[in-house]
């Protein structure tokens, strides 16, 4: 399709793994992202969305520190 790139295509263009690109996708934080049968369809055009997940390392170990509070 015409002004739409695929998974890889995003994926090596964003430098990120085509599976964290599908659950951007899935997740809707690709606008005009489209779904036809399997294959995901994604405008050229569209910005890499902020990544929200943890990469600080503060919850390293969380749990331990959680139990050791209790105690």
């Amino acid at each position: 399709m015409e002004g739409y790139l695929t998974i890889k295509e995003i994926a090596e263009k964003w430098n990120l793994t085509t599976r964290r690109v599908q659950k951007m996708c899935s997740d809707g934080l690709i606008p005009g992202a489209s779904k036809f049968g399997d294959v995901w369809a994604i405008p050229k055009d569209a910005e890499k969305p902020i990544d929200h997940r943890v990469t600080t390392g503060e919850y390293v170990n969380w749990r331990k520190k959680y139990n050791n509070e209790e105690e």
